[in-house]
């Protein structure tokens, strides 16, 4: 039987194109289907950089929008650099396949809102340059945009290496029918052949509002510290998945009493609270959320509907636990144990809901 859901939720699903097929192919596959349309996207990431003294490269690469017939956001399907495995590093891009960098997030906006992600690669610096007062000039395949000082700006080149297989499907968020809509998403792709890459997660994205109270945000870092490894075990966290960590001890040691708002910002500031955590609080803690959730990154891959949604359902349980403002307690001390009490803790959860007069 098919898990409910019952809060606003949204989903990131990991999946691997096979060779020959792309994200584009599972787009307009999806589109064709709900008679809709395809739209290219550009995508935020960042990845480690090879340059000495340089962190790491911010780019944008392709993504698709689908949209039903109607205009309604059917889905966005993007690359994930954490989908590495089985990839050919040595392939050639594809025709039309192209991603810019630039080490300056203001700068890869500006980027993104003067380049076509449908265009082509000799043209993606062409209306960036014509702000900057420069010209592009092409080094082999590589497109540079230099400003007046001789500073590089942007560069524009071709995305090989098989990055137009990794696709990670986000879905808006999801109201009702949330394995319906799921399914409509996943059944196409495991026709198309895409499968569960190695490093694969699912993140969970729950409406963050109920999730603001202090007492609520600090039963949330409870459950997600003191309880991590039996969580881990309970949703089968998949151990190859990259971009996950415990959450920063200073936030821990917060919740150790009845912490404020204040108080909890102070400790994720001070731990170097980020997105790459086992759950994302970050757009908790500002009062200017980009999108006003709160993530959850430790559900393994899925290619189903059904195997989405039965950890899914469990983890809105705990989480409905987590606005109880009685504190999340410690768990037992043997794992096999704290698998149990979170089973209970679910449980309860779920007969008191079903106990509540509707």
């Amino acid at each position: 039987m098919t898990a409910t859901l019952h809060r606003r939720t949204g989903f990131e699903i990991e999946l691997m194109a096979p060779p020959g097929h792309s994200r584009r192919t599972l787009a307009r596959d999806l589109a064709d289907r709900c008679g809709g349309r395809v739209h290219p996207v550009w995508h935020h990431d960042s990845e480690p950089s090879l340059v000495p003294g340089l962190g790491r490269f911010l780019h944008l690469t392709q993504g698709f929008e689908v949209r039903r017939a109607d205009g309604s956001p059917l889905c966005t399907l993007v690359d994930d650099v954490t989908l590495m495995a089985g990839l050919d590093p040595r392939t050639p891009a594809p025709p039309g396949w192209f991603r810019i960098l630039s080490d300056d997030p203001r700068l890869l906006s500006l980027l993104a809102a003067h380049s076509d992600p449908g265009g082509t690669l000799g043209a993606a610096l062409d209306a960036t340059a014509q702000l900057w007062g420069s010209k592009v000039h092409r080094y082999g395949d590589v497109y540079r945009l230099d400003d007046v000082s001789g500073a590089t700006i942007a560069l524009a080149a071709p995305h090989g290496g098989e990055r137009e297989r990794p696709c990670e499907i986000v879905t808006p968020p999801l109201s009702t029918d949330h394995g319906a809509a799921l399914e409509e998403l996943l059944g196409p792709a495991r026709e198309l052949g895409f499968t569960v890459p190695r490093e694969a997660a699912v993140h969970m994205h729950v409406d963050g509002a109920p999730f603001r109270e202090p007492h609520a945000l600090a039963n949330v870092v409870r459950l997600f510290a003191h309880w991590r490894e039996p969580l881990r075990l309970l949703l089968q966290t998949n151990p190859a998945c990259r971009r996950l960590a415990p959450l920063p001890e200073p936030l821990v040691e917060a919740v150790a009493g009845l912490p404020s708002a204040d108080d909890l910002r102070k400790a994720a500031a001070d731990g170097g609270l980020s997105k790459f955590f086992d759950v994302n609080l970050t757009q908790l803690l500002t009062d200017t959320p980009i999108r006003d959730t709160i993530e959850i990154r430790i559900l393994p891959g899925a290619l189903t509907a059904d195997d989405v949604l039965h950890r899914a359902a469990l983890v809105e349980l705990l989480l409905d636990r987590c606005v109880d403002p009685e504190p999340v307690p410690a768990p037992p001390a043997g794992p096999g144990a704290a698998v149990e009490e979170l089973l209970h803790m679910a449980a309860r959860v779920l007969a008191d809901r079903e106990d509540a007069p509707h």
